[in-house]
């Protein structure tokens, strides 16, 4: 039986900057999320996703990929990266069961041997990998099905709740430009902007807003 190939919109890659394989990971992860919980793509602030990558892995092209197909966009502040450093991502929508999303570790061993990697490990940068073999890659990704790619789990107990969103500003008393209050610090008697107040994280004196 022939297999089917995932149709990723062109502009996904064209967001994303050049073709590999992990871009075309998150939004299949995304594409499928959005499934599970039976909704659509977002387009204000509906659903919400934590990304298990951290930082220093090229892998991180995942995120974009999540990006761009539930319309959960860093500009929107709905997607954080957990620092776990895991080819995975949880999905959350209120009112839907969360959902986590995992590379299978034997479609990662299958990509592992592929000539695309012994470019990147070289250094060289996706766009200036030959074509075809980036097509190669990705044609892995696209024809392979939902079960052959991924671990699905349902997240029942999942807890999440948004930061309330604010449009309160204040102005910083030592450099004089506007702050978002949940981010003015209080130090010695006045509102303090956090570069200006030399803020440690271990401190807690967090400006709290009148009512």
């Amino acid at each position: 039986m022939e297999k089917k190939k995932f149709e990723i919109p062109a502009w996904a890659f064209e967001f994303h900057g050049h073709n590999c394989p992990f871009m075309p990971i998150g939004y299949r992860m995304g594409t499928l999320a959005l499934q599970k919980m039976g909704v659509e793509r977002c387009k204000d602030h509906e659903m919400h996703v934590f990304s298990e990558m951290g930082i220093g892995h090229p892998q991180t092209c995942m995120q974009d990929g999540l990006m761009a197909s539930t319309g959960a966009t860093f500009g929107k502040s709905m997607i954080d990266r957990l620092y776990y450093g895991k080819i995975a991502a949880t999905f959350w929508y209120p009112g839907k069961v969360a959902v986590r999303i995992a590379l299978k570790n034997e479609f990662s061993d299958a990509l592992a041997p592929h000539e695309f990697f012994v470019y990147r490990k070289k250094g060289i940068e996706p766009s200036h990998i030959p074509i075809e073999v980036c097509n190669s890659i990705i044609d892995m990704v696209l024809f392979a099905s939902d079960e052959e790619l991924f671990n699905i789990s349902l997240l029942p107990d999942f807890q999440f709740k948004p930061p309330k969103g604010s449009f309160n500003k204040g102005k910083c008393e030592t450099c004089g430009e506007y702050v978002f209050e949940r981010y003015l610090h209080r130090k010695d008697g006045k509102n303090i902007c956090i570069p200006c107040s030399g803020y440690n994280a271990d401190e807690k004196s967090f400006y709290i807003p009148q009512k």
